[in-house]
């Protein structure tokens, strides 16, 4: 039996009361492409006005990719909101140039552009929640391409019911809300039919090109084949991976609140708090991490969280580098958080050249140096903060300081004496923290560059009488 306009109206109100999408008083910017389901969801509001106690505005945004067709669609909804009184923002943006200056699909650049056009007319007339028009059917089809393409339980918890805008800017929070949620497509449809609105019908929507219009034609049709109610098994996969979802993410937070601190541009990760921690819950941390210090998970995949986990279990002084130019550094009880774009370092770069007590405890910015002289029986190097050298080769007149023009050394294990640059390259030592990396330096050569390697001439052999080791702490 065909539902009546008046019940959907009705289980709109009460799923906008019963997720607290909007408040009395409150301001709504409406995003209407011109499509049966915006169309439906505009109209449906617009007679919730008085019940709800909210007042509207319509945004549409003609992507420049249909020519006439979307010249009609912005024409069309134009008519519409001034029929009902609605005022409206309508506005033209060149999709295919940002998609050629972003480098990502058509699919991803349109709805960056239009995300990004939706929040800065939002914040123009001044409303704080944005309405879009997802159906249970986008429901259905969004979970179904997240399962495609491998996400976790993230992903399959497909779309909800109010998120903060994506692409969003500021922190004064514009979320988009989506009152149709358990609203079918055809339900829409019938509505806008009872209403006499006569929708614009989207002719690239069955352009099999694009992944989710495949999903939706060929896919979903195959798999009810097989389950006919197969569109109802997918929401409730999609509830149930939110429930989990949601509470993976409440105990994450706690975790970040008592684990995560900011140093500067630094992100500081307690590494002993995460390693105790069931695996689901550490690579939830790292996401947030992630989230927060990119701005979005846009660029992050599974495999870049898995290395943190795994960089996390790590020797110390190991990094992992993750896209546009983030580097994360292991040390001894804590990961630092180098953001993109940063010329940060996890250790101050030294002023000046350190004389270190030998043996003894020397002080120099950001660091603890504790010299120690054994025999030949001597503790193993623990980590690469720590080393171990034949004290006969490099004696006790020793310094530390930053890395000069012509320094060379001789890694342990090389053949032939290299670079100190090329060594720091072919280390994959990030650009930007090399002026910060410690040199340990005798009167004669390098020894060692802290958190690497040491030179090979001073190594520890069967011939070693005296041992020099050298522990390098980072300072409170």
């Amino acid at each position: 039996m065909p539902l009546s306009s008046n019940t959907l109206e009705k289980r709109v109100s009460s799923f906008i009361r019963e997720y607290g999408l909007l408040s009395g008083g409150e301001k709504v910017l409406v995003a209407v492409s011109g499509g049966p389901d915006s169309v439906c969801m505009l109209h449906a509001l617009n007679n919730l006005r008085g019940t709800l106690d909210i007042q509207l505005h319509m945004a549409h945004l003609d992507h420049g990719l249909r020519g006439d067709e979307s010249a009609a669609d912005a024409g069309y909804v134009g008519s519409l909101a001034a029929s009902l009184g609605i005022p409206a923002t309508i506005e033209k943006r060149d999709v295919a140039e940002w998609r050629l200056k972003s480098k990502t699909s058509l699919e991803e650049a349109a709805r960056e552009v239009r995300y990004r056009f939706l929040e800065s007319t939002a914040r123009q007339v001044g409303a704080r929640r944005v309405a879009v028009g997802h159906t249970r059917d986008d429901q259905v089809e969004t979970t179904l391409m997240h399962l495609l393409r491998g996400s976790g339980i993230q992903g399959l918890r497909g779309l909800k019911a109010a998120a903060p805008i994506p692409y969003g800017v500021g922190e004064d929070g514009i979320w988009v809300i989506r009152p149709l949620l358990e609203v079918t497509r055809q339900e829409a449809g019938a509505y806008c039919a009872a209403h006499s609105l006569n929708p614009c019908i989207d002719t690239s929507n069955e352009q099999v090109r694009f992944l989710r219009n495949r999903i939706r034609l060929e896919l979903i049709p195959l798999l009810r084949q097989y389950n006919a109610d197969i569109d109802s098994a997918l929401v409730r996969l999609a509830d149930l991976a939110g429930e989990d979802a949601a509470f993976m993410d409440e105990q994450a937070a706690a975790v970040c609140g008592a684990a995560v601190t900011s140093e500067g541009c630094l992100t500081c990760v307690d590494s002993g708090k995460l390693r105790s921690l069931p695996l689901a819950l550490q690579r939830r941390v790292f996401r947030i991490v992630l989230e927060q210090s990119y701005g979005s998970l846009r660029d992050i995949e599974a495999a870049h969280v898995d290395s943190l986990v795994r960089l996390l279990f790590s020797n110390t002084g190991r990094s992992v580098n993750l896209p546009g130019g983030m580097v994360v550094a292991n040390e001894r009880n804590r990961m630092v958080i180098a953001a993109a774009g940063s010329a940060a370092c996890p250790w101050p770069a030294l002023d000046r050249d350190y004389s270190l007590n030998v043996p003894g405890e020397t002080r120099l910015p950001g660091w603890r140096v504790t010299a120690t002289v054994m025999g030949e029986n001597f503790f193993k190097d623990d980590d690469i903060f720590s080393a171990s050298f034949d004290l006969a080769r490099v004696g006790k007149r020793l310094t530390v300081r930053g890395r000069r023009a012509g320094d060379r050394f001789h890694p342990l294990g090389m053949a032939h004496s290299r670079k100190l640059q090329d060594f720091m390259v072919d280390s994959a030592i990030p650009r930007s923290w090399r002026g910060s990396v410690p040199i340990v330096w005798s009167p004669a050569q390098v020894v060692w560059v802290v958190g690497w390697r040491i030179d090979d001439r001073v190594k520890v052999t069967t011939a070693t009488q005296g041992v020099l080791r050298l522990d390098f702490h980072r300072a409170e």
